[in-house]
């Protein structure tokens, strides 16, 4: 079976603040076949840690053909132990504006990615990730 690993991260500065996602996908090998980082606009921390997984999710999507999809690996890495906990059902969510949040992750797993895991890593393994989180939002400061 076919394996992904993805790194994602989010971020806000000032929570809720300006915000950014990133991702960064590798093959089973170790080889990064995509990072990708975007701009959030006014978010809190919480929800930028979401949208990473979606926006990962999202462009493993365009790297995988359909076909495919539902018979690969994937493993997302990710330092937000309460997101990760969240994700595999560990804790309820009692933030409103993160359960549509869920709700997003969910159906791209029901329809595209059913063999998705989730795994909390220390912020200091997740470097890239997080450097793409504050690309995204150096980008829009002038």
């Amino acid at each position: 079976m076919e394996k992904f690993v993805i790194f994602t991260d989010g971020g806000s500065r000032n929570n809720p603040g300006p915000a950014g996602a990133g991702a960064v996908i590798y093959d089973a090998d170790g080889r990064t076949l995509k990072e990708v980082s975007k701009f959030l606009g006014e978010q809190t921390n919480n929800w930028a840690e979401y949208e990473a997984v979606i926006l990962a999710l999202a462009e493993l999507k365009k790297l995988v053909p359909e076909k495919k999809r539902r018979n690969i690996s994937v493993e997302i890495k990710m330092d937000s132990e309460l997101i990760v906990n969240q994700l595999t059902n560990k804790y309820q969510i009692k933030q409103e504006s993160l359960f549509p949040q869920y709700i997003k992750v969910h159906n791209i797993q029901v329809k595209d990615f059913p063999r998705v895991t989730f795994t909390h890593i220390p912020r200091e393994k997740n470097k890239k990730a997080d450097k793409l989180v504050n690309k995204a939002i150096d980008s829009t400061q002038l």
